[in-house]
């Protein structure tokens, strides 16, 4: 699949079908990972790869109870050692380098999963103390994302994107530099995008609501 198609292709997936995923297709995935980049090229990051039912289970709940994530039949833990950043970058390493690094690890994990026919969803939102005792890492250890992989069972629609001058400067913070922009920088099309994306993120606040419930 080519880079760009597979970026602009691959979407959250939060349903799934009943079919275990093989070690041949989260392989791949977990080597993807690897290749991100670090500061410093530490990689001080851990994966954590969850197959258990009893515990993918625990982890949803600690998600917040996003029961959804019980259906994905594998969930990957992006830890960090955040400390060991700090040992070359101080505190920006531990916190900003760190969350970084590991960001980029999650893109690449779930570009190579949409890449091998797999869906995914990148979860963030979690009781930290509740992941540290389900997974058992070390209290200097923590977790970044939880990525639900699987079969998808559903195809979502294309979400909303802003138009691009709107959210692109030259040179400086506000300058539109409307002189040198390509066409398509120039789109007439930001009143139409401006809805789309009010309706999208309505949409994403009521999808929300229900996996709270």
């Amino acid at each position: 699949m080519d880079t760009i198609d597979a970026i602009q292709t691959r979407r959250s997936i939060r349903k799934f079908k009943e079919k275990d995923t093989a070690w041949s297709d989260i392989i791949p995935i977990i080597e993807a990972g690897q290749y991100a980049p670090s500061a410093g090229n530490l990689q001080n990051w851990k994966f954590i790869i969850i197959r258990d039912q009893k515990t993918r289970h625990k982890i949803a709940d600690a998600c917040h109870e996003q029961d959804w994530l019980k259906d994905a039949p594998t969930h990957i833990a992006i830890v960090a050692e955040p400390y060991k950043a700090h040992e070359f970058y101080g505190e920006r390493g531990e916190s900003q380098y760190t969350t970084q690094s590991c960001a980029a690890v999650a893109q690449n994990m779930m570009l190579a999963a949409h890449n091998g026919g797999l869906g995914s969803c990148w979860v963030g939102a979690f009781e930290e103390d509740k992941i540290k005792d389900i997974l058992g890492f070390p209290e200097k250890v923590v977790c970044h994302a939880i990525i639900a992989i699987g079969e998808p069972a559903e195809t979502p629609q294309v979400p909303s994107r802003k138009a691009m001058h709107l959210n692109v400067y030259v040179d400086a913070w506000g300058n539109k530099g409307y002189g040198d922009y390509p066409k398509g920088f120039k789109s007439t099309a930001w009143k139409e995008a401006a809805s789309q994306l009010q309706d999208h993120i309505h949409s994403a606040a009521e999808r929300l609501k229900k996996s709270k419930k």
